[in-house]
């Protein structure tokens, strides 16, 4: 077994990549290089900022965005789920990118979602983009959940045992004069901001003030999502 530079066990992932161990007040979970993140005692998967039918929204604007966002991130999602086969799916806030983001959602689209849900439970937390989910959705609806001592919302406070999502981190790296920039889990052992898993999410680089408000300085690590595999780098190391 090889450790990364925090000591966590790196594992062969099923599609060939790497996960990593991550730890939050004191619970083992795996980062997914899909930007999932699952809790194997719990059998508890958890996705963020799924933004589902923003190229939609785009478009109402006049901004014309390939229509296919949806489908791909239902299809990225899919895949982790039957990979992990979870108990339990939590999404960590906006999943949807408007209000009115989910009466857009396709019949196939639909369908595919409420397949997902079929023999789990399904929880939506409230998002700053999606306050107000519909029941016809599936699942449940909350504002977070608490587990275990670790506890799941969308907009990250600082907290200890703290997963949440909104901040949509991502790490630059520079090497040998080329500068590369990925999605990232953010965690220092107390608490993790996941990456954004939609197709169209952008992101904020985890230098920015945002983070160090968080995390107090830079002294936490960027678990970057790579081609093949999760890369541990100490958020003092990124640019």
């Amino acid at each position: 077994m090889k450790r990364d530079r925090t000591g966590c066990l790196l594992t062969p992932s099923p599609q060939g990549g790497e996960e990593q161990t991550v730890a939050v007040a004191d619970v083992t979970l795996i980062a997914d290089l899909s930007g999932a993140l699952y809790w194997p005692d719990e059998r508890l998967l958890v996705v963020s900022d799924l933004h589902l039918e923003k190229g939609s929204s785009f478009a109402m604007r006049g901004v014309l965005l390939p229509p296919y966002d949806t489908v791909a991130t239902l299809g990225r999602l899919g895949a982790v789920i039957a990979r992990f086969d979870p108990k339990t799916v939590i999404a960590l806030g906006d999943s949807f990118h408007d209000r009115d983001a989910h009466g857009r959602l396709s019949n196939a689209n639909r369908d595919i979602l409420t397949a997902l849900q079929v023999g789990r439970d399904w929880i939506w937390i409230a998002g700053n983009h999606d306050p107000a989910l519909p029941a016809d959705l599936g699942g449940c609806v909350a504002e977070e959940v608490a587990l275990g001592g670790v506890v799941f919302r969308h907009e990250p406070t600082g907290a200890h045992g703290e997963i949440a999502g909104h901040l949509h981190p991502k790490a630059r790296v520079s090497r040998r004069g080329r500068s590369v920039e990925r999605r990232c889990f953010a965690g220092d052992g107390g608490r993790v901001v996941m990456p954004a898993f939609g197709a169209y999410a952008g992101g904020l680089n985890i230098r920015d003030a945002a983070f160090a408000r968080l995390f107090g300085s830079a002294a936490f690590m960027a678990h970057v999502l790579g081609d093949h595999r999760l890369h541990a780098i100490a958020a003092s190391r990124c640019v």
